[in-house]
């Protein structure tokens, strides 16, 4: 007689919690064990059709599977791609890049969230779900990519042999114990509580608010920042500017480099080499820039050496991977909320090979627009080197007028 009462009770207790395998296993096991009767009376209390239990019979007496693996070989339903022999070749023609695929496809001028495909599919005559797709992108080779920063734009012929020319100077004025600097502006940041880049530790579930629109406060405006990055010294300095970005202000801030910085450094120091890139405060025909440089030159009596870096090359100037790069890091995820923070964000940045950044605010108001007249060019005090003299030039202080 078939103890069915025993049979409900391990079922509850232990079969149900079982894996598909599992499952059948078990009752195929009560099923023999009960002996005639056993099969039906199993297959009521389970719920497990009497052909589910028959195959765990088989597995019974067959040798074990393979660890992981829940059916026999061959077991389940065909793949997807056996059974719609089309959808994989269609599903590759929706996703493959532009240059590849026929422009009229569908999906080109849209993203490719897996929710679009399946409809696009679907439209195409395939029955087949979300997680499917994923798992065929998964076969072919694709995945989710962002945009990668890589070209450069035009290639200038000179290129090369500019950072060449630049390696070749910066090693001969560091040999005779002459300063290095590298110079740039970093890109202009909101003032106010906005949200910043990147991640903070911050007590688990209670994120830092901020407005969820990135529209300038008028009352805090923007700030820019413009560096010095001292080559041999592993040091930087920030001149915080409130108004415009103009090669005025770009002056000042070396200047305020060499009081505050650079004459403790180098008190014999002679000749001072400047590399840049060539554009913005620091483009390379931008005569204020020039004049500015030279009256520099005349206050603190130093042959200073121009050279930029040729266009589409900003991101080789080394303030960007030896100075921004690291405030960036230091201030992510922290809003700007005012301009005392982002001087003391900066002030705080150090690395562990002892980069040591000074940073100070500059209230000072920079008029856009200025002019420079040909007269006030001419009496310039500017020598071009013989390789590329737009990219590499000197400029002496001039004598005082008596």
């Amino acid at each position: 007689m078939v103890d069915r009462y025993g049979i409900e009770q391990r079922w509850a207790a232990d079969g149900s919690k079982r894996n598909e395998r599992g499952r059948r296993v078990f009752a195929a096991s009560e099923a023999r064990a009960a002996g005639r009767g056993g099969l039906a009376a199993v297959s009521a209390i389970t719920g497990l059709a009497r052909s589910t239990i028959g195959r765990g019979l088989k597995d019974l007496d067959a040798p074990p599977l393979p660890h992981g693996r829940v059916r026999r070989e061959g077991g389940g339903p065909r793949p997807l791609t056996d059974r719609d022999p089309t959808l994989l070749a269609d599903l590759e023609r929706l996703v493959e890049p532009a240059t590849r695929g026929d422009p009229e496809r569908p999906l080109l001028w849209m993203s490719k969230s897996l929710d679009k495909l399946v409809a696009a599919l679907t439209d195409m005559g395939h029955a087949i779900s979300p997680n499917s797709v994923r798992k065929l992108l998964v076969g072919l080779g694709f995945s989710r990519q962002s945009n990668r920063k890589a070209d450069e734009g035009s290639r200038h012929p000179d290129r090369d042999a500019q950072f060449e020319h630049i390696n070749s100077k910066v090693i001969a004025a560091q040999a005779a114990g002459q300063p290095v600097i590298s110079v740039d502006t970093k890109k202009k940041e909101l003032i106010g509580n906005f949200r910043n880049g990147g991640t903070d530790y911050r007590p688990m579930g209670v994120p830092r608010r901020v407005k969820v629109h990135d529209f300038e406060d008028k009352s805090l405006g923007k700030v820019a920042p413009y560096g010095v990055y001292d080559v041999a010294a592993d040091e930087g300095w920030i001149s915080v500017g409130i108004t415009a970005d103009t090669a005025e202000f770009a002056v000042a801030s070396i200047r305020t480099w060499l009081e505050r910085m650079g004459r403790g450094r180098y008190p014999q120091a002679r000749e001072l080499m400047i590399t840049a890139d060539s554009g913005g405060s620091n483009g390379v025909r931008v005569r204020l820039r020039k004049r500015e440089l030279q009256m520099f030159a005349d206050e603190s009596r130093l042959v200073l050496h121009i050279h930029h870096y040729p266009p589409g090359t900003s991101k080789w100037n080394r303030i960007e991977h030896r100075l921004f790069c690291h405030i960036t890091q230091n201030w992510r995820g922290h809003p700007l909320t005012d301009r005392r923070a982002v001087v003391e964000l900066i002030g705080a940045t150090t690395t562990r090979t002892g980069l040591r950044v000074e940073c100070a605010l500059d209230t000072r108001i920079y008029e856009k627009g200025l002019k420079v007249s040909d007269a006030e060019f001419a009496r310039l005090d500017i020598t071009g080197d013989a390789f590329h003299p737009e990219w590499n030039y000197t400029i002496k202080p001039r004598q005082p007028e008596e």
